[in-house]
């Protein structure tokens, strides 16, 4: 049976995206269910950051389609980021801004709302995401590399979209916070009901996590599916990622 349209969070149908003479992504089609967290791999610099940032439209494309919870998106967005929320792969916080403020930031941009309701629904975000009140006067120097993240994704979370684009989310953390960053987002998933598109090379979060998994390579989604799956696949590319010594490696470890 098929699966219909309203099962959809992101559908990408023929996306050409290129620099110069350089095409990146070459009529590259996707479906992310909603409710899923789906997890994107690819080579590095092969376009993973460069289809998340084109479906959100931060990157012209030359051609294809993209709908987001059943709306074509097209070279404006405007309400856009009532729709999704965008963690950055270094976080992105406004070094000038307490947390407090970088979490009210969307608020203020996209909503009128008084001073006490912002500071309650920051606060609000903070616990979610597993950090303290007494977190929200802190600057982002005063932040460790996992507190940067979650300040991050509680940004993110202001609006309360129903979509969460997530680019390298664990990078620079050490293996026990990359673990509970992971675990969080399973959980708010689970708790929010989230559709997640999660850019990714950990191969941790990629078990642990997400839900199916897609391999972009030669500017196309070569392979998706269940981990299981994808470790089964006959691809060139994809196999010479899940299969090679460090991968291996890391799978035996997560036996």
């Amino acid at each position: 049976m098929g699966e219909s349209q309203e099962q959809f969070a992101i559908r990408v149908r023929d996306l050409v995206v290129g620099f110069g003479r350089q095409t990146v992504l070459d009529h590259l089609s996707l479906d992310v269910r909603r409710g899923e967290i789906l997890g994107l791999v690819g080579a590095s610099g092969g376009g993973k950051s460069v289809l998340m940032r084109t479906i959100i439209g931060l990157i012209p494309r030359q051609g294809g389609t993209i709908e987001v919870t059943g709306r074509p998106i097209g070279g404006r967005t405007e309400g856009a980021a009532m729709t999704w929320g965008i963690l950055f792969q270094q976080g992105a916080l406004f070094s000038s801004l307490t947390v407090r403020q970088n979490i009210q930031f969307p608020l203020r941009e996209n909503l009128v709302l008084s001073q006490e309701l912002m500071d309650e629904i920051a606060i609000a975000k903070l616990e979610m995401v597993g950090l303290r009140a007494q977190d929200a006067d802190k600057y982002p120097a005063e932040l460790s590399g996992g507190m940067t993240k979650r300040v991050a994704l509680a940004r993110a979370l202001a609006l309360d979209p129903p979509i969460l684009f997530l680019d390298e989310p664990t990078s620079g953390l050490d293996p026990i916070a990359a673990g509970d960053f992971d675990a969080l987002i399973g959980t708010l998933q689970k708790t929010l009901g989230l559709t997640v598109f999660m850019v990714t090379h950990d191969l941790a979060s990629l078990t642990t996590v997400c839900d199916r998994v897609a391999a972009l390579a030669d500017g196309k989604i070569v392979a998706i599916g269940p981990m299981r799956e994808l470790l089964q696949s006959e691809h060139p590319w994809v196999r010479a990622y899940f299969h090679g010594k460090r991968s291996q490696m890391l799978q035996h470890e997560m036996r």
